[in-house]
């Protein structure tokens, strides 16, 4: 008997042993990861200013953002053998991407770069002036372009939806899912602890209350001298999760990143595990269900939920006992805990002590505010018409059900207010059969910001019904773009010789529906602008070695969004 005694002591030992080693010892994926495979794609030193997972826009970031010491034209090397399978040039999104298929079944991809190397600027030309077009997206067979481990691929950049000069780098797995370049092996100094911003609880159920509100709190926090934190203890009773908001920086760059994973325990149990280790597109747009959504559009702070609701498939979420809730019982002392990591195992905790105490409470109760407000299942969606406008919820756009604000003035359709998500897309269409003729066809639907001037959304025209499609609540409206786009030379002007000029450089501007397209000739002959929205650039690169003549007739022809167009004319020289 004694010796079952010792045994279970030993057994009860190590479980607890092994719990504590857990809570600090680093992630372990769940499959083999080739560590030594990749290298780096700069042969600078890694400083980051974007980690993967870190939470974006309506989306979760992807790979690694790698400093370039705020310049660009540095060197961008292949990680490892393979072949280019995928070449793509866009106005936005990952402007000039290079993908490389390895033969291990991963893939990586560099993106924002200035330009190509070697052989994949030569087709990226040759396919641009087949085309007669900047943008382009190609797949190359195997056989076209092959690459060994630390050949030249490019040079790091600006271009497409680059916030400044860096260089985008993922690694993707078999199913083209991207995965934690870290997990790869790829080191970054950092001895820096999370910071964290704010913890938030939140009472689920109508009989749920924290120090007697039925409404969510931010707590208040108290930094201890071990750099951990304790918060203020609340009185509560029935189901709660909480929420945080926290970032990560890394030893050489103060850039508020992601953090890598979080934890909870409530008594010592587990409750729910987070890591920042593999997110496919399918999913990044469920990060508007991850986080507080409405608390984002008011205070610009994303605040994570550390619960799973309904509607949320999230693989990051690797376990959790109840969804992540927490069920706090009248009479009961408890304590709610959550750790924050990086990858490299830097770690900050958060105690909550929680005192169980039941009072009555009135419960938030949904209801019909006027006649304007609609009620939308979000498993059947919606069709909803105010004044000239009908709008199509389709089934499961909305991640709960939900009252909605909805009412048309004239042109202008306010369309509830933007603190709700919408996962997918939601179509406003309008009748716009009191615009004459001449006009309809210069109609476009805009989202209206708080000045009411509007942003371009892609419109189409059937009969006399326009239609749009939007993943935002918030204004619409109605507006008509008679003017053409603006054009002006930066560089050289009509009749002037230019044979020191590199570059040919116009700049091009349309104030209300956007730039839509743009084609150059010189002497007949098309030219490839390429085309920087975020400066209205569009620059030709006399190395392409078209422009050959001493006399040249530039024309250029740009329409905007609404079918207005304008030309620009003029004869430049050069030796």
């Amino acid at each position: 008997m004694s010796r079952l005694f010792t045994i279970l002591l030993l057994l009860i030992s190590f479980t607890f042993q092994a719990q504590g080693d857990l809570s600090t010892s680093r992630y372990v994926f769940p499959e083999n990861i080739p560590v030594d495979y990749f290298s780096s794609p700069l042969k600078i030193p890694i400083e980051l200013s974007g980690t993967f997972g870190e939470l974006r826009n309506n989306h979760f970031h992807a790979g690694l953002d790698i400093r370039t010491q705020q310049r660009e034209g540095i060197p961008i090397y292949a990680a490892a053998d393979g072949y280019v399978n995928r070449l793509r040039v866009a106005h936005f999104s990952y402007g000039k991407a290079v993908y490389i298929q390895h033969p291990n079944g991963y893939s990586t991809l560099y993106a924002h770069l200035q330009r190509f190397a070697g052989a994949i600027e030569d087709l990226a030309k040759k396919t641009q002036y087949e085309k007669e077009s900047y943008e382009f997206d190609i797949y190359p067979s195997a056989e076209r372009l092959p690459v060994k481990k630390g050949d030249l691929i490019g040079y790091t950049g600006n271009t497409g939806s680059s916030g400044g000069p860096h260089l985008h780098f993922e690694i993707r797995d078999r199913s083209s899912r991207p995965m934690n370049p870290k997990l790869f092996g790829f080191e970054v100094e950092d001895t820096r602890k999370p910071l964290i911003n704010s913890v938030f609880v939140y009472p689920v159920g109508d009989d749920s209350h924290v120090n007697q509100l039925v409404t969510p709190r931010q707590l208040r926090l108290t930094p201890k001298t071990d750099g951990n934190y304790i918060s203020e203890k609340i009185t509560a009773f029935g189901t709660l999760g909480f929420g945080l908001s926290a970032v990560d920086q890394q030893n050489a760059a103060n850039n508020r990143n992601g953090v890598f994973r979080v934890k909870t325990q409530y008594n010592g149990e587990p409750c729910i595990d987070i890591v920042f280790d593999r997110v496919s597109f399918d999913e990044t747009r469920y990060i508007n269900r991850f986080i507080d959504y409405g608390y984002f559009k008011q205070h610009r702070s994303r605040v994570k939920k550390l619960f799973i609701e309904r509607n949320n498939p999230l693989s990051i979420f690797k376990s959790s006992r109840n969804n992540g809730y927490v069920t706090v019982q009248d009479g009961f002392h408890s304590i709610y805990t959550i750790e924050v990591s990086d990858y490299s195992g830097n770690t900050v905790t958060i105690s909550i002590p929680i005192e169980g105490e039941f009072h009555p409470v009135e419960p938030i109760v949904e209801k019909e505010e006027d006649s304007l407000t609609y009620f939308v299942s979000a498993r059947e969606g919606a069709t909803i018409k105010e004044g000239k406008f009908t709008i199509y919820i389709p089934p499961r756009s909305l991640y709960d059900d939900a009252y909605l604000n909805i009412r048309a003035e004239g042109d202008r359709l306010f369309f509830h207010t933007d603190n709700i998500p919408i996962h997918s897309n939601v179509t406003i269409s309008a009748d716009v059969s009191n615009y004459n003729s001449e006009d309809i066809n210069r109609v476009f639907i805009g989202k209206l910001n708080f000045r009411g001037n509007p942003t371009y959304n892609n419109t189409r025209l059937e009969g006399n019904m326009l239609s749009t499609q939007v993943r935002e609540f918030g204004n619409y409206g109605l507006t008509i773009d008679t003017v053409p786009p603006v054009i002006t030379p930066v560089n050289f002007r009509d009749g002037q010789w230019i044979s020191n000029n590199l570059t040919l450089q116009i700049k091009i501007e349309d104030v209300l529906s956007g730039i839509k397209s743009y084609r150059a000739t010189v002497n007949g002959q098309w030219i490839l602008m390429e085309y920087e929205y975020k400066n209205n650039m569009l620059t030709h690169h006399f190395s392409d070695n078209v422009v050959t003549d001493t006399e040249n007739n530039l024309i250029l022809i740009v329409t905007d969004n609404a079918g207005n167009s304008s030309k620009f004319e003029a004869t430049f020289f050069r030796k």
